[in-house]
């Protein structure tokens, strides 16, 4: 009862963090309001939380499903009259991922004096989970292991919409009023949407996709828009809890994390990830001119953040949700293919 009650109030924090951010102009607001406010909570006050408290994962899990229909929803058959440039946006992630993680490995190393096999798996510009359970492994440092893949993420997310809106000189987001959901769906559609958020997620654990639990529904809510069968519209306040859920749930991940490590690490993530939007920013300035394909798509598609997180940016600030997410899996999948490759190699070398 008492994880119920904390949970209830992580939300009821989330949603006013997010009001309030809507209200000042802060960029993807229902995101990183509830972010800073539930970090807050778990750097400054873990003692109030119930022993071994932890975000409800099937509550993240639902809403990322949420998330996944919404951008599969948005796959049409115009995507594809893009996919002649898929092959230069595509070369140009593979050279990336190989660039940005060299780049951050001697960050970690040399910078923040992590011992070779941490630095490896902390660096990586993708593949959180597997870089963490292929990191253990091996024997890297966990705390320090975890804390940079997470705070990856959450540097991105924070830094992308952010600096985004300082470049074009005025809010982008839905803190703008750029959404592609809808404020007009009938209560009755709720049904349809669970049932389909429920089948995707069957569908990504059955077929193992990569981060699965987006992509199994977005894969589902794809092939209902593009057959025609039936078009799915997600109401803006549902997509509006999925931002708070994810976001307090990343805050979250902070909890019982010693604030100096914390500071530490963020100091590095922030080197690291400049490093690697200015890489990505290059690239995409470069693929503008070959693809015609705005800057901002392409920056957030090079973006080293979640899946789930890169694809809310998109989504928030109406940039092609489902080109974003398809350069990101790709981008995940070269990380996590590329980890396996030299972790065999390691192991076979000991």
């Amino acid at each position: 009862m008492r994880h119920l009650i904390t949970t209830l109030g992580l939300l009821g924090l989330s949603t006013a963090s997010g009001g309030l951010a809507q209200i000042i102009g802060v960029p993807l607001p229902f995101m990183l309001g509830p972010l800073a406010v539930s970090a807050l909570v778990a750097t400054v006050l873990p003692h109030r939380l119930p022993v071994g408290y932890g975000f409800p994962k099937h509550l993240r899990l639902a809403f990322i499903a949420i998330i996944g229909l919404m951008i599969g929803a948005q796959v049409t058959p115009a995507l594809f009259t893009e996919a002649h440039d898929f092959i230069y946006s595509f070369a140009a992630l593979t050279v990336f991922v190989a660039l940005a993680h060299g780049m951050g490995y001697a960050i970690f190393r040399r910078l923040g004096g992590y011992d070779p096999v941490t630095a490896f798996y902390a660096s990586t510009p993708g593949g959180l989970y597997e870089s963490i359970a292929l990191g253990e492994a091996a024997g890297a440092d966990m705390t320090r292991l975890m804390l940079q893949q997470f705070l990856r993420v959450i540097v991105v997310v924070t830094a992308v919409p952010i600096g985004l809106s300082l470049w074009l000189g005025a809010p982008v987001g839905s803190s703008a009023g750029m959404t592609l959901a809808r404020a007009d769906v009938p209560w009755s559609d709720l049904p349809v949407i669970a049932i389909a958020g429920l089948a995707g997620l069957g569908l990504g654990h059955l077929l193992r996709l990569p981060a699965g639990q987006l992509t199994g529904p977005m894969a589902l809510a794809a092939v209902l828009s593009l057959t025609g069968v039936i078009g799915l519209d997600i109401p803006q306040w549902l997509v509006n809890m999925a931002q708070m859920v994810l976001g307090t749930a990343l805050g979250m991940r902070f909890t019982g994390l010693n604030p100096a490590m914390i500071l530490r690490g963020a100091g590095l993530s922030v080197v690291s990830v400049a490093m690697m939007l200015a890489l990505g920013g290059g690239f995409a300035f470069v693929l503008h001119r070959i693809t015609a394909e705005p800057v901002d798509v392409l920056l957030i598609s090079f973006a080293p953040g979640g899946v789930t997180e890169m694809a809310l940016v998109a989504l928030s600030l109406n940039a092609n949700p489902a080109f974003v997410t398809l350069h990101h899996i790709y981008r995940i999948l070269l990380t996590v293919l590329g980890l396996g490759l030299i972790t065999r190699l390691r192991e076979r070398r000991l």
